[in-house]
């Protein structure tokens, strides 16, 4: 993505396929994945010996089964991720593994498909090595640790620290040493990641303490990862992150263990948002106008239910209109974006902390389509049936074709489960 890049306010087709058409035949709101610019995200990382797909931020079936064929591998973080991830293909014995489990904790499912499947596993407290160790003695594992410092766009994505709950505290790596040794589990991977929005500053913080902390696990170390949290550009004056100089810093610490222990070190780095992000799109239907006071309301039928980043944590989203006719009106006015939700906080242009912001978007009508862009992570994984509302469509686009690749809820599918006591 070049530095200079502009979102456009008015959109007619993504990646060939017209905006009105995908309305048309998928009803809105609907989330429209392009794998093409999926590919070119995974292309992006080739450097690194291992891309793996922290699939918590899209994980469809058909998204999986896409970065799979593009050669990435995949991180679980629950007992379901896992099942996805087999479903999708990949192979969890293997070497490099093609699945690993990351999480501060098993539950009974998790612990059981993980031992059942032989999956590596990434242990981010002292309580997993003991449990895990306790049912599969004779296995190898990573751990990740906090460092004792962390970053990100939001307090929310801070995953180090004291505050965060991710990992193992940097003070008690010579204690889960010896939780290893005593339950016959091999430490051969280590893992730090200090939260999303990474700067390079940070990163090299970062590095410095990993290589510190390998140094003090020793020569059985063979793979490092430098963990996710690359950044994505969600406004035209953000620049892209500086592939080639974070590369490098990795490999730099990677080189020197190399170094140190006389053996290879295998470089993973473990993106989930920077993958899926962009591709993303989800496309709504303006259902009505409203003045109130000084701000003009675009009130669109998705809501924080179908995207919840911006009630979350104020987070920006580029939009754009695609006019119901031939014609779109090229004057701009300033607008807020609402849903339909029986909520205040229902407002997709909001910045963090709840305070309503406007946007420069073009004159629209009543039927027309507003897009909100860069959606395909952290988007559908975080829906609900808040006020009984039923989950979008998704749709990929592969090879310029539209596939249906999960169908919007029913009222069945809302309610299956529930029952009335007789």
């Amino acid at each position: 993505m070049s530095a200079d890049q502009t979102f456009p306010t008015v959109r007619t087709e993504i990646n060939g396929v017209s905006v009105r058409n995908l309305a048309k035949s998928f009803g809105t709101p609907t989330y429209v994945y392009d794998a093409e610019k999926i590919a070119q995200r995974i292309a992006d990382l080739q450097a690194f010996d291992v891309i793996r797909y922290a699939q918590k931020a899209n994980s469809n079936l058909a998204v999986l089964d896409w970065v799979r064929r593009q050669g990435a591998l995949v991180d679980a973080v629950s007992a379901f991720e896992i099942q996805r991830a087999l479903a999708a293909g990949f192979v969890a014995a293997k070497d490099p593994p093609e699945i690993v489990y990351t999480a501060d904790l098993f539950d009974e499912a998790s612990l059981d498909l993980v031992v059942k499947h032989d999956i590596h596993v990434n242990c981010g407290s002292p309580t997993m090595i003991d449990q895990y160790g306790q049912r599969a003695p004779g296995r190898n594992i990573t751990l990740r640790i906090n460092p004792g410092f962390g970053h990100g766009h939001s307090q929310k994505t801070n995953t180090g620290g004291e505050q965060s709950k991710h990992g193992i505290w940097h003070d008690q790596v010579d204690d889960c040493l010896q939780r290893a040794d005593r339950n016959g589990l091999g430490v051969t991977g280590l893992h730090m990641h200090i939260g999303s929005g990474t700067d390079l500053d940070h990163l090299a913080q970062v590095c410095g303490a990993l290589e510190k902390t390998a140094l003090q696990i020793g020569r059985s170390i063979t793979c490092i990862s430098a963990g996710g949290g690359l950044p994505t550009v969600y406004r035209g004056d953000e620049r892209p992150v500086d592939l080639q100089r974070y590369f490098e810093l990795w490999d730099g610490t990677r080189k020197r263990l190399e170094a140190a222990f006389d053996h290879p070190i295998s470089l993973e780095i473990e993106p989930g948002r920077y993958l899926t992000a962009e591709c993303g799109y989800l496309i709504t239907e303006i259902r009505a106008i409203k003045q109130m006071g000084g701000n003009l309301f675009y009130l669109v039928d998705a809501g924080f239910n179908n995207l919840a980043r911006p009630i979350l944590y104020g987070a920006y989203h580029p939009m754009s209109i695609c006019a119901a006719q031939e014609n779109p009106n090229p004057h701009h006015q300033e607008v807020v974006v609402g849903g339909p939700l029986c909520e205040s906080g229902d407002i997709f242009t909001q910045d963090e902390g709840g305070f309503v912001s406007c946007r420069s978007l073009p004159v629209a009508a009543v039927g027309d389509y507003l897009i909100i862009e860069c959606a395909g992570a952290y988007g559908f994984v975080m829906s609900s049936n808040y006020n009984s509302k039923p989950m979008a469509a998704e749709v990929l686009l592969r090879d310029g074709k539209p596939h249906l690749v999960r169908t919007r809820q029913s009222f069945k599918d809302v309610i299956r489960g529930e029952s009335i006591p007789e």
